[in-house]
């Protein structure tokens, strides 16, 4: 069995940073890509940032130059680095790793989500 859990996340004021990270835990699993998608109240999940096994990045308009995201292959591990937040950055964020489970295939995961809130 393969989890995702996420952490980092909570209030912070307009301006400020935050930093989530996503864990994958489990065995027999290599991972392929993992990206940080985001919902708000009312609305409907969204790609945030994206990256691949080798690395390549892609991001949402409405974060680029403002966040980044990395990814330790050793630890299995993504990490968002949200700086210059701003309240429309309110939401719930959620971790997703796309997997090889070596012997049964290829598998999406979700991690359980973080809330993030931007507020004076």
């Amino acid at each position: 069995q393969v989890q995702l859990v996420e952490s980092g996340g909570g209030l912070v004021q307009p301006g400020g940073s935050l930093r989530l990270s996503c864990a994958a835990s489990g065995s027999s699993f290599s991972i392929r890509g993992m990206a940080w998608y985001r919902q708000a109240p009312g609305k409907q999940r969204e790609l945030v940032a994206a990256i691949s096994s080798g690395g390549s990045t892609n991001y949402a308009d409405s974060v680029k130059g403002r966040f980044t995201i990395s990814r330790d292959n050793a630890k299995n591990t993504v990490y968002l680095q949200m700086n210059s937040l701003e309240p429309e950055d309110t939401a719930v964020y959620y971790c997703n790793a796309d997997l090889i489970l070596i012997g049964r295939g290829r598998y999406d995961f979700w991690g359980q989500g973080t809330q993030v809130t931007v507020s004076s």
